[in-house]
């Protein structure tokens, strides 16, 4: 395994977090669909399959032990449990794709988020909120999959993972999700052009002008 210097590799990791009915999920791939190099990772999870989902598309769907003995060896980068299922990020996964020049995205909790940032200083973690708590109600009630407690338990979820926001790099409100989504672009491609990055892709350029 490798040490955790290396996991920043050459590409760049982002971190995307948002309370269930903010529209993370959507969001995400369609900034997977407008950005090149950019990858999504797939998390593992104790969560049953639902129908419709492809292990090792939508998640690596595996049993309650084999995510404990990943957690042991150290395989995941992070791992919590929510609403009583487990997930985790692969590390091998991750670390291998930055090494190769690939951005990578991780559509994780904050609980994650916050392991991340301990392994992974230059992370870039960005927060989606809903554009108020009457919209989140109305998009959780909307969906006509959920009773009315599990709506509550979302709405109380919510609110607590909001308030972990400071801990994150940006925040970027899906009201208007054309909108929302320009803004990730955005994001992205600033953090391309950060200095570090760009002295290894324009090495030649530099080189040019200084030697």
């Amino acid at each position: 395994m490798s040490s955790d210097a290396s996991l920043s590799g050459h590409g760049t990791l982002f971190v995307v977090s948002a309370p269930s009915g903010a529209g993370k999920t959507s969001l995400v791939r369609a900034l997977i669909d407008a950005v090149d190099g950019l990858e999504l990772s797939v998390s593992h999870t104790t969560r049953p399959r639902r129908r419709g989902e492809v292990d090792g598309i939508d998640y690596h769907f595996v049993d309650e032990s084999t995510f404990l003995a990943q957690v042991e060896a150290g395989r995941f980068l992070e791992h919590a449990e929510v609403f009583g299922n487990r997930y985790g990020t692969s590390r091998d996964a991750v670390e291998a794709r930055l090494a190769e020049g690939f951005d990578v995205i991780l559509e994780i909790d904050w609980q994650g988020a916050l392991q991340v940032r301990r392994l992974i200083p230059g992370a870039v973690l960005i927060f989606i909120l809903p554009p108020s708590p009457a919209e989140l109600e109305s998009r959780l009630s909307g969906r006509g999959q959920d009773s009315t407690e599990v709506v509550e338990r979302r709405l109380s979820e919510a609110r607590a993972e909001i308030a972990q926001y400071e801990a994150y790099d940006y925040l970027i409100v899906n009201d208007d999700f054309s909108t929302a989504l320009g803004q990730l672009r955005c994001l992205i491609e600033t953090e391309r052009l950060r200095v570090p990055r760009q002295r290894q892709a324009l090495g030649a350029v530099l080189r040019g002008f200084l030697e």
